[in-house]
């Protein structure tokens, strides 16, 4: 570390470590600072030193040690305040507010020191001619965080009416403390129309939005307002994540998680921060997030989690049980602390009733992944009569009704009847048909207990159901893979139902049932066989039978209904695998619709999703929309959660094709909580997170966007998803990085998407991304690797013919040798390169619109050679090598506009704007006339463009009245200059 032997050395060092995270290694830096602060033996360095350490402290979990070197800045501004200049001068007196809250925040402060200090404070912005605003501030602060809510409001209503001055606090946090208070009254509607300019980002500062980010997660979910309450989750989290002094801001986000059924990620959140739990510089804050852990560790212990291990304090594993114990004694004890202080309860009744807060959404999804921790499941309960026994007759009855009406919920039904039923005599049907529903719900392995199942219908006297039991453990072979078993197991079944049909030996419904299992046999078959003309036309034939011998039969009998939908949609089945897309299309309409007829919507789903998919395929954008909405519908509660993020998935890419990238968000949205749900976060979930992420950057949420790409792309796999969708990921997160002017971090992101796309065939997205990584790191400062990327780019755009791409990396390549020490000579060779390459593929161009797009390339390279060489020269720098330098400058520049004016009206506004700064370089050298002459041309050139076009909103009157203000100015310019 080097030495610090000036005043300007010292000055420097402060710099720097202003800009170093927060924290204890940046307040040890500052307390080293002090010491060589001291030994210059320079007054305004010892106060510009207290001054630092004061401000490092303040924003740091170290804020108990801001009161010594304030105590320091004011004696020495007692005894000799003309060792302060006007900058100090107003930093003292600035910071009387940090140390007032700072007091609040400190227990062992008396309240009476407090009160005694926030009296000083007043008068000593009295001397100095200060309003009162800031003092009435400080005043609400305290009545508030005793509880004198009589007080509070005073002092609001005088804080609000004093004047604003250079020492009230800036708008963004008067904003937010003002906001505060009302929701802390109840009055959130008022709080969030006080912070609507903070969170829409008109006012900024250091520290906000991050906190009313994080204040209005709670106020926004009370009022239903949950779309917010996520943005501002998602938004607000990302700020506060690395800002060690914002503890409390940080205990809002893991209170929101708690109250929305994310409580996955609050534990996430726990684990990012362990000194959370017990750094203790700042008591306010601590007693904020223990009482938030106690909140989220009682949540999960209500969920049936309490066992669960939980991040907590270093030294020892915790439980969520554990954990809430832990936190709330400590959350007590502090408020116990304060209220001692205080002399009144204030403090420990808010922090009772905020871990007795109970959750305001069941289950928000946030679109990042994190996946509901599951409670051990409950034991399914029986229909129990007063008498305490389980009413078998009660439960065979609703499973009968539900199986018969085809409700879902029947093999449960079934299944809790059995269990109920233990070791009773039944008779042969009740016993056939829990054997059968058991095997429905056991797959392969129930094919024995159809066997069974058929044995007791025989015995029951029922042979036609006997058959359709047999049939149906047929079916289940041929979906084990067994399909030429599945179709000679069923042939008996088939021809004995027909048989006992004919003689009237049994009913229609059983003899539909084998009927259409041999039809789906035959159908799997199909598939397996897919495009064999024999095996299709069996599978036709078979499916007709069943529409032959129910079509028009089917009555009030809502399975016989449900026989015909079926097969309407195996048709259709059939016909795609035929190659007839068109006409299964149809068929899966009309088998969803006769579903939906006969008040069985849930079947219709299967045959909606495949519809869309065709129609998708077939580019009928609208009917593929309309069956997944249909689909999303009719699934209602019974759609399973793969199945819903698919349907949800497909929707989001159907309705953001159609730019309707708000509603394709929220269904990406939906399309991720429910993979998570389904647990296929590492698979469907990324796939919906980084379709999610695009959506909300195209609606220019940017921070929202990054989070959930960040959160998509540990699992996006070049295995699983295909490397394109790795590439694309990284692609727009950079360019939400960048967007939020975390250009190193754009730069890596894009160097790594341009590392993956090098080894592609086609090279244009290569070329792309290095060209944008050059872009970020000439943005973060790092000239050198950015011209590195700027080359890599240049080079790839050669290589693909692309001469714009070429120019331009070459202009950015001169730009940023600008910035070096005499680096003139280098950006004048690469802008001179870029010329040339222009020139050449101009005269090369084949066709007239090629040729003029280069020509107005051409221009801008002109231009911009002519702005760098300007830009080059230093300010106030007089004498003939400045002169000689604009001289080349403003060649460059009247080249741009004669290029410009080659190219007619389209190129009307660059040309005049290369005009006007012709105009000014030659003022600069001293040629009004000249001057004049190009700011008369350029009103000229715009005396077609008055009235309602140059008067209207749009971008282009804007830019015809700034050009004729500049052309009028330049006018008075030169008039101020003799030649």
């Amino acid at each position: 570390m080097t030495e610090i032997t000036d005043f300007d050395a010292l000055r420097e060092a402060m710099a720097e470590n202003s800009g170093q995270p927060e924290g204890p290694a940046r307040n040890a830096r500052a307390e080293e600072l002090l010491a060589a602060a001291e030994r210059l033996n320079v007054p305004l360095a010892v106060i510009e030193a207290l001054g630092h350490q004061l401000k490092v402290y303040n924003y740091s979990s170290e804020k108990g040690k801001m009161f010594v070197p304030f105590a320091r800045l004011l004696r020495m501004w007692d005894e000799r305040p003309e060792d302060f200049d006007e900058y100090e001068t107003h930093s003292l007196h600035w910071v009387f507010k940090w140390v007032s809250a700072g007091m609040l925040d400190q227990p062992h402060v008396p309240l009476a020191s407090i009160e005694k200090w926030l009296g000083e404070m007043e008068h000593r912005y009295r001397l100095a001619g200060h309003s009162e605003r800031a003092v009435r501030s400080a005043e609400h602060s305290v009545a508030a965080h005793v509880g004198d809510v009589a007080r509070a409001e005073r002092a609001y209503a005088a804080w609000l009416a004093a004047d604003r001055d250079s020492m009230a606090d800036c708008h963004a946090c008067e904003l937010h403390g003002q906001g505060w208070w009302q929701a802390e009254q109840g009055r959130d509607a008022e709080a969030l129309e006080l912070w609507g300019p903070v969170l829409e980002g008109e006012y900024t500062c250091a520290h906000e939005p991050h906190t009313a980010l994080a204040s209005s997660l709670v106020p926004l979910l009370r009022l239903g307002r949950e779309e917010e309450a996520r943005a501002n989750h998602l938004r607000g989290f990302r700020l506060v994540r690395a800002m060690e002094s914002m503890r409390g801001a940080y205990a809002e986000h893991v209170e929101f998680c708690a109250l929305t059924g994310n409580e996955a990620r609050g534990l996430e959140l726990l684990a990012e921060r362990p000194a959370y739990f017990t750094d203790d510089g700042q008591p306010q804050s601590k007693l904020d997030y223990m009482s938030v852990v106690a909140l989220l560790m009682d949540r999960l212990t209500g969920l049936g989690l309490g066992d669960r291990q939980v991040p907590g304090p270093a030294g020892r594993e915790w439980t969520a049980r554990e954990l809430a114990g832990h936190a709330r004694e400590a959350a007590l004890a502090l408020a116990a602390r304060f209220d001692e202080r205080n002399g009144t309860a204030h403090v420990s009744e808010r922090a009772r009733a905020r871990m007795a807060r109970q959750p305001l959404v069941e289950r928000l999804p946030l679109g990042v992944r994190s996946v509901r921790p599951t409670p051990p499941p409950a034991p399914a309960a029986a229909a129990v009569p007063a008498t305490g026994q389980p009413d078998l007759p009660a439960l065979l009855a609703e499973a009968r009704r539900l199986s018969d009406t085809l409700r879902p919920g029947a093999v449960e039904a079934w299944a809790a009847a059995a269990a109920a039923a233990g070791g009773a005599e039944l008779d042969p049907r009740d016993r056939a048909e829990m054997a059968d529903h058991e095997a429905m719900s056991l797959g392969p392995e129930g094919i024995g207990l159809f066997e069974r199942a058929a044995g007791l219908y025989a015995e029951a006297g029922d042979p036609g159901e006997a058959l359709a039991a047999r049939a149906r453990g047929a079916y289940v072979r041929a979906l084990a893979g067994d399909v030429d078993g599945a179709v000679a197991a069923v042939t008996g079944p088939y021809d004995e139902v027909l048989a006992l049909y004919a003689a009237d030996g049994t009913g229609i419904r059983q003899t539909a049932s084998v009927v259409m299992s041999r039809a789906r046999i035959l159908t799997r078959r199909a598939h397996g066989v897919e495009g064999d003309p024999a095996a299709l036309a069996e599978a036709e034939a078979a499916v007709r039978e069943v529409l032959a011998l129910v079509e028009g039969r089917t009555g009030e009998d809502v399975r016989l209904a449900a026989r015909v939908a079926e097969a309407r949609a195996m048709l259709g089945e059939l016909a795609g695998l035929a190659g007839d897309l068109e006409r299964a299309a149809e068929l899966f309409a009309r088998g969803a619709a006769a579903f939906t007829a006969a008040g069985l919507p849930w079947f219709a789903v299967e045959y909606e999703a495949r519809l869309a998919s065709l129609a998708h395929h077939l580019g009928d954008m609208a009917e593929a929309e309309r069956a997944l909405r249909a689909a999303l519908e009719h699934g209602g509660a019974q759609l399973e959660a793969p199945g819903r993020a698919q349907l949800h998935l497909q929707l989001a890419e159907v309705v953001g094709g159609r730019g309707e990238a708000v509603e394709a968000a929220r269904h990406a949205l939906e399309a991720a909580h429910w993979a998570d749900e389904a647990g296929e976060s590492a698979t469907l979930g990324a796939w919906a997170r980084q379709q999610l992420g695009g959506f909300l950057l195209r609606q220019g949420r940017w921070a929202e966007a990054a989070e959930v790409l960040e959160s998509a792309l540990p699992d996006l796999t070049a295995e699983t998803h295909g490397d394109g969708a790795v590439v694309q990921t990284q692609w727009w997160l950079g360019d939400c990085l960048s967007e939020l002017g975390e250009h190193r971090a754009a730069a890596e992101r894009r160097l790594q998407a341009a590392e993956i796309a090098r080894h592609w065939p086609e090279q244009h997205d290569h070329a792309t991304l290095a060209h944008l990584a050059g872009e970020s790191l000439g943005q973060a400062g790092l000239a050198a690797e950015a011209d590195q990327a700027y080359a890599r780019a240049g080079g790839l755009w050669r290589e693909l013919g692309n001469t714009h791409g070429l120019i331009r990396s070459l202009r950015a390549r001169a730009w940023l040798a600008l910035r070096a020490e005499g680096g003139l000579g280098e950006a004048r060779g690469l802008m001179a390169d870029a010329v040339r390459e222009c020139e050449a593929a101009r005269e090369a161009a084949t066709d007239e619109e090629s040729r003029q797009q280069l020509v107005a390339e051409l221009g801008h390279t002109h231009r911009q050679f002519g702005d760098l060489l300007t830009r080059s020269a230093p300010e106030d720098a007089e004498g003939v090598p400045v002169r000689e330098v604009f001289e080349e400058a403003l060649a460059q520049v009247v080249r741009a506009a004669e290029v410009f004016a080659s190219l007619g009206d389209g190129a009307l506004h660059s040309r005049t704007g290369a005009e006007l700064t012709a105009g000014r370089l030659e003022a600069d050298l001293g040629r009004p006339a000249d001057a004049v002459a190009r700011a008369r041309a350029v009103l000229a050139a715009y005396e077609g463009h008055g009235g309602a076009e140059a008067a209207g909103g749009d971008g282009e009157g804007e830019l015809v009245r700034a050009r004729r203000a500049e052309a009028e100015q330049l006018l008075r310019l030169a008039a101020e200059r003799p030649d």
